[in-house]
């Protein structure tokens, strides 16, 4: 990774965090670095994973309603994107390795239209998921990702691309 790179983040990557080792309650810096680098205009996300965030009424749903600028969540409604996603879902449908059910369903979640906005605006699209050539019964964002040269990454890459960490602060005992 160098610097000046710009990512757009997969659902994956608030959804697990919020479930697991990034919690608001346990690390509450990684949600403010978020928020950083939103401000650094270095990380961003789509309006179609903010609609997949906010369908539970918790405190990831909260936050990406609230606590993000305006500007986090970017529509892909641009020509570029919609024209992109369009090739993207023609050469998913073309592929005689996915099922029917792993393409419909492509063509209707959020994936593509993440890796079209990454294309059509030279960002790393950051998610959890992993290359899999063999893949069937899903369509993997990597893949799409390798077939259109989008780079791709995990949040721990961008992490310290961005120069991000987490530090514990000491307290001390009175005496």
């Amino acid at each position: 990774m160098s610097a000046g790179r710009r990512y757009v983040l997969d659902a994956n990557v608030f959804i697990q965090a919020f479930r697991t080792h990034y919690a608001f309650d346990i690390c509450p810096g990684f949600w403010s670095a978020l928020l950083r680098q939103d401000g650094a205009k270095r990380v961003c996300s789509i309006d179609r994973i903010k609609d997949e965030l906010i369908t539970e009424n918790d405190h990831l749903s909260e936050w990406a309603k609230e606590k993000v600028s305006k500007h986090f969540f970017k529509d892909t409604a641009d020509k570029r994107v919609v024209d992109t996603f369009t090739d993207m879902v023609r050469w998913v449908q073309n592929e005689g390795q996915f099922t029917p059910e792993a393409k419909a369903q492509f063509a209707s979640v959020a994936d593509g239209w993440l890796v079209a906005f990454a294309k059509a605006n030279s960002l790393v699209v950051v998610t959890h998921e992993e290359y899999a050539p063999g893949a069937k019964n899903s369509v993997p964002i990597p893949n799409v990702c390798i077939e259109f040269d989008v780079e791709y990454c995990d949040t721990f890459a961008m992490l310290r691309d961005v120069k991000e960490q987490f530090v514990l602060k000491t307290r001390r005992r009175k005496s």
